[in-house]
């Protein structure tokens, strides 16, 4: 028979404490303590009798500090000041190229906004179009040609 998991808290709590604190701060080790013992509460009952309780709540804490590393990691970091960014061209500012590539095919003119207004590599954008990368490409392509047929003011720009 287990026993009681206060118990298991006495006799380890220390040694988890320990680890904890090695591979973090002293602030998130205590976070990563306390989370260390909540998942063991919950998985406790399913542990075997024979099992080694200490490494066990070792390994626990080993992947709780490691969470709490990479939870670190993906905060943002505060900056100063952020310069705005100069706004992008719309339709307002040319209507008539915009006039001109709405009136492309459906798959030319998305595949012209996929790769010259949006920055997408064919291989993305044939993934968004279906077919191929050469296909996603050889749209664009076509699309570009048609504007400079229909649109020659756009070749100039």
């Amino acid at each position: 028979m287990q026993q009681p998991f206060e118990k298991v808290v006495e006799q380890h709590g220390g040694t988890v404490l320990r680890v904890c604190r090695v591979l973090l701060a002293s602030h998130d080790a205590e976070d990563a303590w306390s989370e260390t013992f909540l998942a063991a509460l919950r998985a406790y009952p399913g542990l075997p009798e024979t099992a080694n309780v200490e490494a066990w709540l070792v390994t626990i804490a080993r992947r709780k500090a490691i969470d709490v590393l990479r939870a670190r990691q993906r905060r943002p970091v505060p900056t100063g000041d952020v310069p705005e960014p100069e706004p992008a061209p719309g339709p307002d500012d040319d209507p008539g190229l915009w006039q001109a590539v709405a009136a492309l095919p459906g798959k030319q003119r998305q595949a012209v906004a996929y790769h010259y207004v949006a920055g997408l590599p064919y291989a993305e954008i044939a993934a968004i179009l279906g077919g191929t990368a050469d296909a996603a490409r050889r749209a664009a392509a076509d699309g570009i040609r048609n504007l400079r047929q229909t649109y020659p003011e756009a070749v100039a720009k």
